[in-house]
């Protein structure tokens, strides 16, 4: 196979400063230069996300910015989709670190796949924390490490959405990123990642891991927090029950998780009330994020299932 030209597509809301570090490394990539373009979506930052963009209009690989004023991720990435011209395209986060090679090792397993049988590459991610790691948060991040080749995955792994890739023909086929499923504006809502992997898979193509393809993803002090903990817990069960929503037996697998996630929620302000109580913060911080996760699933289950965002 020929060297299939790759898109890149970086969507970015108000990151200016992260964004800067992720154009640096995605401007110097080794793969040829007619066979790869960048793409900034801007989800309309207030910032200075266009001046970045422009300070690598000289790059070997120089990004081009796009502004996508229909707030949300899912509309960022399918602007994306609308804006790329490559055979393979390659979603970025906007505040990870990479290797001059990454995109090389991303396209590999679709260049060696003559049957077309991969619908979706994701590339390690690994959280890095500049600004330090506090002990009471450090069981959540590990990197994925699905496994130590390239090579498939079983359905229960599925790659992140700051390093996934996928042939454009996909898309011809099972349509673009579903709306209402991640992140608009400030809000930590997610779950598109998972919908659209699912979706390549129903549709019969095998989803890879690509270890090679390793990121950094920038965890800085601002999501360590536990105001930051809590709000991505109770944002993410709220994003898992949104999904499972649209999938067969979800009334009766919903209703089930609400009085699993009612029990959970009184035991863990409990836990985390008798933590305080013999003065162990962190247990008490800890128990206190799990209990906000349940929350989540309280708060959202009914909505729902009644139809509400």
């Amino acid at each position: 196979m020929s060297t299939p030209r790759v898109t890149v597509i970086i969507c970015t809301y108000n990151r200016a400063d992260l964004l800067r570090q992720t154009l640096a490394g995605a401007a110097q990539q080794d793969y040829p230069a007619d066979a790869l373009e960048v793409l900034v979506i801007d989800n309309n930052s207030r910032d200075a996300t266009p001046s970045i963009v422009a300070e690598f209009a000289g790059a070997p690989h120089a990004p081009r910015h796009v502004l996508e004023t229909a707030q949300g991720l899912d509309h960022a990435r399918n602007r994306g989709l609308a804006e790329a011209r490559g055979d393979i395209l390659l979603f970025a986060d906007d505040d990870i670190v990479v290797e001059s090679d990454w995109v090389r090792q991303m396209a590999a397993p679709f260049i060696a796949d003559s049957a077309g049988r991969i619908g979706c590459v994701g590339g390690e991610v690994v959280p890095v924390f500049p600004d330090g790691l506090p002990d009471w948060i450090r069981e959540w991040h590990a990197p994925l490490a699905f496994r130590p080749d390239a090579g498939p995955v079983p359905p229960r792994d599925s790659p992140m959405g700051a390093n996934f890739a996928f042939p454009r023909r996909v898309f011809d086929k099972i349509g673009p990123f579903a709306a209402g499923l991640d992140r608009k504006g400030a809000s930590l809502f997610g779950g598109g990642d998972g919908e659209i992997v699912r979706r390549v898979r129903a549709a019969g193509y095998e989803v890879w891991f690509a270890p090679a393809a390793k990121v950094l993803h920038q965890m800085p002090a601002s999501r360590t927090t536990f105001r930051y903990a809590a709000r991505h817990a109770f944002d993410s069960a709220r994003s898992r029950v949104a999904d499972r929503a649209s999938r067969p037996g979800a009334a009766r697998y919903l209703l089930s998780r609400f009085f699993v996630n009612l029990l959970k929620a009184l035991g863990f302000t409990v836990l985390a009330l008798l933590n305080f109580i013999v003065v162990r913060p962190d247990s008490a911080k800890k128990a206190l994020v799990r209990a906000w996760r349940s929350c989540g699933y309280l708060w959202q289950i009914p909505r729902s299932l009644f139809g509400k965002v």
